[in-house]
């Protein structure tokens, strides 16, 4: 069985390494060398390899953006290749993945190396499997944490107000801006209920209708209307009719 193996490293000395160690194994063809994340997209997607030496730290699109562009079924067996990365480090021996420390050595290269020819001959006998769903674990506990607003500056003519997220009892639609009530005070803020959705926990806010975004824990209880639809009453007796979210709602709620 022969190997296609693809490099990728906006290094030239450290592709120029990989190749030289891979000239002595007869059973590997290099197909492509890349020196960035978008030619290596482009390649795996031409060129199928099976093996993919694969360098971390590249500008612009590293090489954990490149397999989060790759469709599961083109993904190859990888090598990652990194010179400094801890995290990284930590996350591929959880998951049981190989990746070479640079300036790696011969013997470590071989022993990588090996590791894949066996996974490949797996992957022969019973398909894509175990490997690819380690590299999807990996990709998935790196990904960014998505954070959401705390607080809101609210801007006036003659003050500066701060919001905290927590302190909103719920948000009212007023064409392209959106009063936050909070308490007895109404604050108008100069964005979207869509763009302020996008803002906030989903954990703690939830939109119930085109025009009203409640904060779950100022919810005291929730009635059934006729045609399907809910009045939601906050702590304070303020009344909003519920067009959308009940299954959330319920959920965030929890069992009855």
């Amino acid at each position: 069985m022969t190997v296609r193996a693809l490099i990728v490293d906006d290094e030239a000395p450290a592709r120029e390494r990989v190749r030289d160690l891979l000239a002595g194994e007869p059973d590997i063809a290099i197909v492509a060398e890349c020196a960035n994340g978008r030619e290596a997209i482009a390649a795996v997607g031409t060129h199928r390899p099976d093996l993919l030496f694969l360098d971390i730290q590249m500008p612009q699109v590293n090489g954990f953006d490149v397999l989060r562009a790759l469709p599961a079924s083109q993904l190859p067996a990888v090598i990652f290749t990194t010179a400094y990365d801890r995290h990284a480090l930590r996350a591929f021996e959880v998951h049981a993945l190989d990746y070479l420390l640079k300036p790696f050595k011969q013997a470590r290269f071989k022993a990588a190396l090996q590791r894949a020819r066996e996974h490949l001959r797996q992957r022969g006998l019973n398909g894509a499997g175990e490997t690819d769903a380690r590299i999807l674990a990996l990709l998935q506990e790196l990904r960014p944490k998505r954070t959401y607003a705390t607080r809101f500056v609210i801007k006036t003519a003659s003050r500066v107000v701060i919001v905290k997220a927590g302190d909103i009892d719920w948000i009212e639609s007023a064409a392209n801006y959106a009063l936050l009530h909070v308490g007895d005070k109404t604050h108008v803020h100069r964005e979207t209920m869509r763009a302020l959705e996008e803002q906030l926990s989903p954990a703690q806010f939830l939109r119930i209708s085109r025009s009203a975004i409640v904060n779950l824990e100022r919810i005291k209880e929730l009635q059934p209307m006729v045609k399907g639809e809910y009045v939601v009453i906050l702590h304070h007796g303020k009344q909003l009719t519920m067009t959308r979210g009940l299954r959330e709602l319920q959920q965030a709620l929890g069992p009855d």
